[in-house]
């Protein structure tokens, strides 16, 4: 196996507590295992690597990570999402729901996104896709070719194919509803078991599976209760969308008179396994401070992760209350990208933004608080001791932040820099399991070019795809104006 010394100006370490920084520090590597971090490494490397004035840090951890052309940008002045095609039209469920992509449009898409998380220093993912442009849910045969994918990029992935027994919709009079297909979830969820038994630990360990059904509202309880239960037979992670919506608080009230939190806690579908995307609505349809406090009682006793993702929810306008809060109370937060663009430390800065604004105090959160929910946050959530940090005995799992940029000012302390002044795209390096994947911005073996021209075609007869499925069905010009009129004349 090929050991390989790197070095830079920063190296975030791991001293079994947390975090800690090492000036002009080492990392040396042997195969997919860091063998030494710190000074002073004497023994034989096939391979130096100089990151020069840069951060070499433990990859990025993404929950929630986006594995689609992400169609919620669309909504970012288009709103509310229901009359924008976020919810389907009852007369479409009617006609008979279709796929939007084809299957190689499916793995374009992967491709692509895949593609965009490694470059944003992402080396875990668990992939989240929409299912608003499929005909029911995903297929294990297309995550077949997903985990081919995968292994064939380099990233680090944990698979499952996404299955549901509802669907929301709303009628024409503006009532919403939910479409169920009880028979479709049940084979669903034996199609998402069968692919977690055949492709845990796929491509040398790099694919692992877990558990997806779609959000929470769009699940019969049944449906809920015997993925708990195969959660904890398979011992794989389960992610399940929950506390996002006024829709879904007020749906779960309706069909169940208690919260999210509640039911599922009820359910016993609240363990370590259990990862939450968004944590927003906390308490259920009129929460109080008992709701929410039982709520939050139920997540820290389970030792259940929250994930959130700052950027997708600022946008939206609504924000966890509160990622501090949260903190305070004991609980796991891992980080979410879940929209376009996978810039990380963009959510992160979002993030604590967003959690001083919430808590009215510019003491709430630090830099070190995120960066933490970004990687050992996200390993805990997956029971990945080996993952999320620089140490010797774990995974080679490496990014390189340049600093050397004009835009970063001057710096502050590497990790403060990093967030306040950088983004995704000072990436330099990403190594996975030992081998680097991206570097430069590039990708050995891919066009970035022509996967980026292939994506704009696909999203573009996404876009005009959208009036089938839009409440009451209008022109694609009226459901996504521009942000100013088109003019075509002279002024």
């Amino acid at each position: 196996m090929t050991r390989t010394l790197i070095t830079g100006r920063y190296v975030v370490g791991y001293d079994g507590q947390g975090h800690v920084i090492l000036p002009d520090g080492e990392v040396v590597y042997e195969g997919d295992t860091i063998i030494h971090v710190g000074y002073g490494y004497d023994g034989p490397v096939d391979e130096r690597i100089d990151a020069g004035n840069a951060v070499v840090g433990p990859g990025f951890i993404d929950l929630d990570a986006l594995a689609d052309l992400d169609s919620t940008v669309l909504g970012f002045d288009n709103a509310p999402g229901w009359r924008h095609g976020r919810v389907w039209a009852s007369t479409y469920v009617e006609q008979g729901p279709r796929e939007a992509y084809t299957a190689e449009e499916e793995d374009t898409k992967k491709e692509y996104a895949f593609a965009q998380l490694l470059l944003n220093g992402v080396t875990t993912a668990l992939p989240i896709t929409s299912l608003l442009y499929r005909e029911w849910d995903e297929t294990y045969t297309e995550f077949a070719r997903a985990a081919a994918i995968g292994a064939e990029l380099g990233i680090r992935l944990y698979l499952g194919p996404a299955y549901r027994t509802g669907a929301s919709v709303v009628h024409p009079d503006g009532r919403f509803g939910i479409h169920w297909d009880e028979a479709r979830g049940r084979r669903g969820l034996e199609a998402a078991i069968a692919f977690v038994k055949d492709y845990e630990g796929y491509a040398d360990g790099l694919v692992r599976g877990m558990l997806a059904p779609d959000r929470i509202e769009c699940c019969t309880r049944e449906l809920l209760e015997q993925t708990a239960q195969a959660a904890r037979a398979l011992d794989c992670p389960v992610r399940l969308h929950c506390c996002q919506s006024p829709l879904e608080i007020e749906t779960m009230e309706e069909r169940f008179g208690r919260s999210s939190i509640g039911l599922l806690d009820e359910i016993g579908f609240l363990d370590r396994r259990a990862l939450l995307p968004h944590g927003i609505r906390l308490g259920g349809h009129r929460p109080t401070t008992a709701s929410v406090e039982q709520d939050l009682d139920a997540l820290a006793g389970a030792d259940a992760t929250l994930v959130q993702c700052p950027m997708v929810s600022a946008r939206m306008g609504h924000f966890m209350d509160s990622f501090a809060r949260m903190q305070r109370r004991g609980i796991n937060v891992g980080l979410g990208t879940d929209t376009f663009p996978p810039d990380v430390i963009t959510n992160l800065h979002t993030g604590i933004m967003a959690t001083r604004l919430v808590e009215g105090d510019e003491s709430a959160c630090s830099a070190a608080d995120y960066y933490t929910a970004a990687t050992l946050a996200g390993a805990k959530a997956l029971n990945r001791p080996d993952l999320g940090r620089l140490a010797p005995g774990t995974k080679a799992d490496i990014t390189v932040f340049d600093l050397s940029g004009f835009h970063l000012g001057q710096l502050i302390d590497p990790i403060q820099t990093m967030i306040m002044s950088g983004s995704g795209r000072d990436f330099t390096r990403v190594i996975v399991n030992g081998r680097t994947i991206a570097q430069d911005r590039q990708i050995k073996g891919i066009d970035l070019t022509r996967l980026a021209d292939q994506a704009q075609r696909q999203f573009d007869r996404l876009r005009a795809s959208y009036p089938e499925r839009t409440h009451r069905h209008p022109p694609e010009h009226e459901i996504f104006p521009g942000a100013f009129p088109v003019r075509r004349t002279s002024l």
